[in-house]
């Protein structure tokens, strides 16, 4: 006995608009993020927060000073190359976990420069007016969701302790007197949402500029003459 399955035309425009949907649902945690950021330029509770928070830290720990957060805010996206050389392979290439990285550092990068110049918020110690949000910030935790998202499928703990280094970054710019609790906040949320866009926009980034054509390219880290790098290969 033969079946038949007929597919109408408003089945496959269901299907061909699913597969397009943007899910707003990871968006709305860093969103949040970046509105209790914004709600500090107020005179309200947050900023109250922000005041209460800063004078305890440094009564507590007034020669706090560490340098550790400069490196650690990379330390996720290097575990991503560290894991693919030791053999643990992630979502995706070399090459696309790259395009994935740069794109998402691209429009962090132009979010944080925007946000200090439009807000001219006073840091902590009255070093500069570049305070909002903190680009310390959103760098560890553009890195800890970049971590998350190439390795989550092979278990989401290596993103849970990228996002603990993250977090760790910030509690340091709170310490080392350089940031607002706000600042953080913002920073961490502008940093989530920077990577999430980077993962939509970079497939189709490298589609428009690829078109069609079958490429066989790859991305392998390289050592020589004391210095590390990248070896890149391919046909086009």
């Amino acid at each position: 006995m033969l079946c038949f399955s007929v597919i109408t035309k408003g089945q496959v425009a269901d299907s061909l608009t699913n597969k397009n949907k943007v899910k707003v649902a990871p968006f709305v945690i860093p969103a949040v993020f970046i509105g209790y950021g914004l709600m500090a330029k107020g005179d309200n509770f947050i900023r109250d927060l922000d005041r209460t928070t800063q004078a305890e830290l440094q009564e507590d720990h007034p020669f706090f000073s560490k340098s550790a957060d400069d490196f650690m805010r990379y330390v996720p996206a290097l575990a991503v190359y560290g894991l693919n050389l030791a053999g643990v392979k992630g979502k995706n290439s070399y090459l696309d976990a790259t395009g994935n990285y740069v794109v998402s550092m691209g429009i962090m990068t132009g979010v944080v420069a925007l946000g200090k110049k439009g807000s001219h918020r006073l840091r902590p110690d009255e070093s500069s007016y570049d305070s909002f949000p903190s680009g310390h910030a959103a760098t560890a935790f553009l890195a800890a969701e970049f971590l998350m998202q190439e390795y989550r499928d092979v278990s989401p703990f290596i993103g849970y302790a990228g996002y603990a280094v993250a977090t760790t970054t910030g509690i340091f710019r709170l310490y080392n007197n350089k940031h607002w609790v706000s600042d953080v906040v913002a920073g961490a949320g502008v940093g989530i949402l920077s990577a999430k866009l980077g993962y939509l926009v970079y497939p189709k980034l490298k589609k428009l500029i690829m078109g069609r054509k079958q490429s066989n390219f790859n991305v392998m880290p390289a050592y020589q003459q004391k210095s590390i790098g990248f070896s890149m290969s391919g046909t086009f």
